[in-house]
């Protein structure tokens, strides 16, 4: 089967949950099927970067598209000019006229069997028809995100901006959603919410999974009293979630351990993440490491103080699989098919998270029995082979028995395709 895969950005480094699950699942496609990798360039990637994409695909596009940076005046004056779009600034900064062109010469020449578009985002390049199938790959339901960014935002500007890209995702998200033949969710509870606030019919859902060979414990000792946090701290619901923690959950673990010392280990923290540690030597703010293992291998307890978010949080099976201790909120943990109690601590209320992370922190042994539980769950059942395996299944089905895109497109599917 001829793949062609849609994608705003290379892979390397593998460094987020988005690239990890994408790699891991075209690093197993590509043993049997033909991938065309069709992605957007900013010119930021260097050569190590671009000879490694030979790792997860046979043939590699880059359509060049410049970006303004966070927090200049080009993006800032971007943001306000969106004010004035239908789209939200999230799909409307990836507009590209060249993906659409690419995506149209190789739908008439009929070189891809399935189009794949990875994530919402490149959806925002889709012709106004496909002569060929095509799949959407959710890793999350981008519009759950916005609401709830909107629910815990802090003062009424931020509440009004949240709530605009909010509405237009959903928009946006509900029509283009109807033009393609197959939706792969990340967990059961995406593919309820697709199919409750979309109505569609066609979801599939492939599981999370993780590379348990790469995830595999070492004997690195544990640095006593520590709590680590693993995520791309330049994503808002990795800062928001690590700025409610430092600020209501981790006092309360102070007072029963003063000793206790957090890390936040990730690429690119801005200012608000910084902040959390200065002036104090019990914070640690890492930056972009070259590798998270030791760093989650060295925790006493693993944190997951999620607020916001969708799909599913890799990072929580990357600490199973390292014997780790984990303490979540149920949004951290949403969509894994995973037990509180079982294999890891699920508790939303601030105190009570302090009280679980705390009585972890206190009996080693406790937690260690939990490591060993959430280990053992994810080596049996979440490798990334038997995932793909199904995702593969998903694109043979869409590829022999779903009309094409764009045959009968309902006056909703005409709209979105004259603002994409």
């Amino acid at each position: 089967m001829k793949i062609l895969w849609l994608k705003t950005e290379l892979l390397h480094p593998v460094d987020k949950g988005g690239r990890i699950r994408t790699y891991q699942m075209l690093r197993e496609l590509r043993k049997s099927h033909e991938i065309t990798y069709l992605t957007l360039d900013d010119g930021t990637a260097g050569e190590e970067e671009i000879r490694k994409a030979d790792e997860y695909c046979h043939e590699l596009i880059r359509i060049p598209h410049a970006r303004a940076p966070k927090f200049t005046p080009k993006f800032f004056a971007e943001l306000a000019a969106n004010v004035f779009s239908d789209l939200p600034y999230f799909l409307q900064k990836y507009r590209a006229d060249g993906m659409r062109a690419e995506i149209e010469r190789r739908d008439r020449d009929g070189s891809y069997d399935v189009l794949v578009c990875d994530f919402l985002v490149p959806a925002v390049n889709l012709p106004g028809t496909l002569d060929r199938p095509a799949v959407l790959f959710q890793h999350n339901v981008e519009a759950e995100i916005w609401r709830r960014h909107a629910e815990v935002a802090s003062d009424p500007i931020r509440t009004a901006y949240f709530r605009s890209q909010w509405r237009r995702t959903v928009a946006f998200e509900r029509a283009v959603s109807q033009r393609f033949d197959r939706i792969v969710a990340v967990s059961r509870q995406d593919k309820q919410t697709f199919e409750r606030e979309y109505d569609l019919t066609d979801v599939a859902v492939v599981e999370t999974g993780v590379d348990i060979d790469f995830f595999r414990p070492t004997g690195r000792p544990i640095v006593p009293k520590r709590i680590v946090f693993t995520g791309s701290m330049d994503w808002l619901p990795n800062v928001d979630g690590m700025q409610w923690f430092v600020g209501e959950v981790f006092p309360a673990i102070k007072e029963r351990h003063p000793d206790a010392s957090l890390a936040i280990v990730g690429r690119d923290p801005g200012p608000p993440v910084r902040q959390l540690a200065e002036g104090r030597d019990d914070v640690i703010v890492t930056g972009t490491v070259d590798d998270v293992r030791p760093w989650v291998e060295e925790a006493a307890v693993y944190v997951v103080p999620l607020r916001i978010g969708g799909g599913t949080r890799l990072k929580i099976y990357e600490a199973m699989a390292l014997e780790r201790p984990v303490v979540s909120t149920a949004v951290g943990m949403e969509g894994l098919p995973i037990h509180d109690g079982e294999e890891l601590r699920i508790v939303d209320e601030p105190a009570r998270f302090a009280e679980q992370v705390s009585d972890l922190l206190s009996d080693a042994d406790e937690a260690r029995a939990l490591g060993l539980r959430a280990a053992e769950r994810v080596r049996s059942d979440f490798g990334w082979s038997t995932v793909s395996l199904d995702f593969s299944r998903f694109c043979e089905e869409a590829r022999d028995g779903v009309s094409p895109v764009g045959s009968e497109p309902s006056s909703e599917e005409e709209e979105v395709a004259t603002c994409v």
